[in-house]
């Protein structure tokens, strides 16, 4: 199935990493924001990160990244794929990223999972001249990865901030 990317980026004048996943979730576009499936542990990650408490509400989760100056938003702009699975992906295009640099003080970009990995730097990378670093996906899709592991290594987000 054919899938626009229609959830605009979060990010303000004052962000200085970037996440990026690959395009969002069926439950994602459901919700109507990012890592919106239950399972997905994304959200619990980052308060985990920042010792804060998981932010539930989409405002409250835009307010969380604002606070702590992460841009979030996805590798593609549009896609063929089957249900969630990013193996499925076809047919893809990107999101302009540079729009977002240009706005912000994003100096480190994050991918979260391979397909994000390989689609950033197959399209973005020459653009943004960024080299992206890779984090392993929070999908439920990854569930074998334990979350003490993923936390630590999220950790890396911490050393990019100024905070």
């Amino acid at each position: 199935m054919k899938v626009y990317h229609e959830l605009e980026p979060v990010f303000d004048k004052n962000s200085e990493i970037l996440i990026l996943g690959s395009i969002p979730s069926v439950k994602s576009r459901e919700i109507g924001f990012y890592y919106g499936h239950k399972q997905n542990r994304f959200w619990r990650i980052l308060a985990d990160l920042f010792a804060e408490p998981m932010p539930e509400a989409t405002d409250d989760k835009k307010i969380f990244l604002k606070k702590h100056h992460i841009a979030l938003w996805d590798v593609l702009k549009e896609c063929e794929i089957i249900g969630s699975s990013d193996s499925t992906i076809k047919d893809p295009v990107p999101n302009d990223i540079n729009y977002l640099l240009k706005k912000t003080k994003i100096k480190t970009i994050f991918v979260t999972g391979k397909v994000a990995e390989r689609f950033y730097n197959k399209f973005c990378l020459s653009q943004t001249n960024i080299p992206c670093i890779y984090l392993p996906s929070t999908s439920p899709a990854n569930a074998g990865v334990k979350y003490e592991k993923l936390l630590n290594s999220y950790k890396i987000i911490l050393n990019h901030l100024r905070n």
